[in-house]
């Protein structure tokens, strides 16, 4: 994506001094779980009904859903890839080296699209990349392939609501065009999008 070509909000990010009092109760709930705040959610908390649907949603996926923590990391990461999302592409490649314990041959070989190792994680990988470009309608064959990996129909609903959440983040940064923090600078993501739009044409 040339951000020079898209929309920025004028908006400014809000600050915690600045911030109104409902405004600082969910900033202060992310930086007691990331011991910042990161620049997304200064950015999301200019409509306080987003994100505290991102935050609840977020924490239930990552609490309830039947996926692994790395496989979890996987669909941020393939959804934000697909969405071409450079600023969760960062942060969400640091936590599933930190955090996650995503093995790192796994998480680049998403960020540069090459062909992932295990063959259940890369049924993972194909597939919700297939829910994403196909906007959830994958085909008889698409479904039978991911279920007979080792998945279920539950696990399709798991992918919905991944890609329900990272929607609401991958588009917030587009249209804010977030600066990535700091913190997540060392795993910056430079985008190969203009190969994937190519491949895309033969998915649908």
């Amino acid at each position: 994506m040339n951000n020079n070509l898209t929309y920025k909000m004028q908006l400014p990010l809000v600050e915690f001094d600045t911030a109104t009092e409902s405004q600082k109760e969910l900033l202060s709930i992310t930086k007691k779980e990331f011991r910042m705040i990161p620049n997304m959610y200064k950015a999301m908390v200019n409509n306080q009904i987003l994100l505290k649907t991102y935050m609840d949603a977020y924490k239930s996926f990552r609490t309830l859903s039947n996926f692994s923590a790395t496989e979890q990391e996987i669909i941020f990461l393939t959804i934000s890839v697909e969405n071409n999302c450079s600023y969760c592409m960062a942060a969400h490649s640091l936590i599933a080296d930190l955090v996650s314990k995503v093995p790192p041959n796994i998480t680049d070989a998403i960020r540069n699209g090459e062909e992932i190792s295990d063959t259940k994680l890369k049924s993972l990988y194909e597939f919700t990349s297939i829910m994403v470009n196909k906007r959830g309608n994958p085909s008889n064959e698409d479904v039978k392939s991911f279920l007979e990996s080792g998945y279920n129909e539950k696990h399709i609903l798991d992918i919905i609501l991944a890609i329900s959440i990272k929607t609401i983040s991958n588009y917030t940064n587009h249209i804010f065009h977030t600066e990535v923090d700091p913190a997540f600078k060392i795993r910056e993501w430079k985008s190969f999008k203009a190969v994937r739009n190519f491949a895309n044409i033969f998915r649908k």
